[in-house]
């Protein structure tokens, strides 16, 4: 059976994960008591029906009063039942106030707080959630991902061959945009070649092909990915004997659209050749 607890910051995504993992088949639970994570497991684990056998739980402030106990539970359930995994969203405080200003919700901490106010429950809440964040197998961060790009990524995670113990997540990005806050390893690429310059592909993106023959054939770019994957296929195997669930490399160019992506897309190919399950996002392709 395979047990996802999905929780973090309020209003950084996790309702919307629910929802995908909904659609590829996982029987989900919003907002549950961490106080009944095992007798849900039990529940399940005995169950007849297969659709059971893959669970998906939202476990955060809102069904929870003590939140020091919350913590607590969840990492003793982690350490006393079998695959389970921790899946954290998180998002930089100023995002997550202006997404509660748009929807025009409380926030679940709002009213514990003398002055009430939105910023005060999201600084709280970060404080509380810290424990978790730390030991969490997942950390995504959704400050600049669209709704689409969090079904993507959510679905590769978990719609392919669950038998491998680590995914490895390329993310290009743009450095003018900001460095990705769940990255564990960056590469900056804006050493290479920027087919920025070249008017035919200025407004063309690493997606392209005459865009990825441009930064590939250069002198450059092939003594550096030829360094960078023997870093990488020395390294990605001690994350994995260290028992980490998820590698995130991101790669940055000055925009994320052209070498970034390019670079991204080279690294996904070549270690799902060596049969590791691998996430691809271009985070700031259409910005």
């Amino acid at each position: 059976m395979e047990f996802v607890i999905i929780t973090g910051m309020s209003g950084a995504g996790k309702t919307g994960a629910l929802h995908v993992l909904e659609d590829i088949g996982y029987y989900c639970v919003d907002n549950l008591p961490s106080s009944l994570l095992s007798t849900l497991y039990r529940l399940c684990l005995k169950s007849e029906d297969d659709s059971m056998k893959r669970v998906a739980v939202v476990v955060d402030v809102r069904g929870n009063e003590k939140f020091e106990e919350m913590c607590s539970q969840i990492e003793h359930f982690k350490m006393h039942y079998e695959n389970v995994k921790v899946l954290f969203f998180d998002a930089m405080t100023d995002r997550l106030v202006v997404r509660y200003k748009e929807t025009r919700r409380r926030h679940p901490l709002s009213e514990k707080l003398k002055d009430g106010s939105v910023l005060s429950a999201v600084e709280l809440e970060r404080e509380l959630l810290l424990p978790i964040k730390r030991t969490a197998d997942y950390n995504i961060d959704t400050t600049y991902m669209s709704n689409k790009q969090l079904r993507e990524r959510i679905m590769s995670m978990f719609m392919e061959d669950t038998s491998q113990s680590i995914t490895l997540t390329f993310m290009s990005f743009g450095f003018k945009y900001g460095i990705p806050l769940e990255a564990d390893l960056i590469m900056d690429v804006r050493c290479l070649p920027n087919p920025f310059y070249i008017p035919e592909l200025k407004h063309l993106t690493g997606l392209d092909k005459d865009v990825r023959d441009y930064v590939l054939e250069s002198e450059e770019t092939t003594e550096f990915l030829k360094r960078l994957l023997s870093m990488l296929d020395f390294s990605v195997p001690l994350y994995l004997k260290e028992g980490k669930s998820e590698l995130v490399v991101g790669i940055g160019c000055t925009g994320g659209k052209h070498r970034s992506v390019t670079i991204a897309m080279q690294l996904n190919d070549h270690f799902r050749e060596k049969g590791y399950r691998c996430v691809i996002q271009h985070r700031d392709i259409d910005r």
